[in-house]
């Protein structure tokens, strides 16, 4: 549950970040983005992996950049279900996705995974 909030935390980072960057995202307040970044996170969790299996076809074909196509369609979806969070398109929606996908890998890479936890 820890490493669920830490990571609603890093995409809070990124979407921050992406609203900062990219035209077309924008927040209307820091409760929305909280409420966006965890939203993100179940939506990443749910309906991610079956968007990534029925696109997969797609995605060998370009090589992987469809999940650009993909991790755009679930900030969308994110946003489409929060008011507070608005993307302005495909654009805004791959834009925002690049973003916060290069604040995750950064993240990942300064602090990596607590690979010493116990299996039970």
């Amino acid at each position: 549950m820890i490493r669920f909030f830490l990571q609603a935390l890093v995409t809070a980072l990124g979407l921050w970040l992406s609203a900062y960057l990219v035209p077309g995202v924008e927040f209307l307040s820091t409760g929305s983005l909280i409420a966006a970044a965890v939203l993100l996170g179940l939506v990443n969790a749910i309906v991610r992996p079956i968007l990534t299996f029925v696109t997969f076809p797609l995605t060998v074909i370009t090589f992987g950049l469809f999940l650009l196509v993909v991790n755009a369609a679930t900030i969308g979806l994110t946003a489409m279900f929060l008011g507070g969070f608005v993307v302005d398109g495909l654009g805004a929606g791959v834009g925002a996705a690049i973003v916060t996908g290069i604040v995750s890998f950064l993240v990942g890479w300064i602090v990596p995974e607590d690979r010493t936890a116990r299996r039970d």
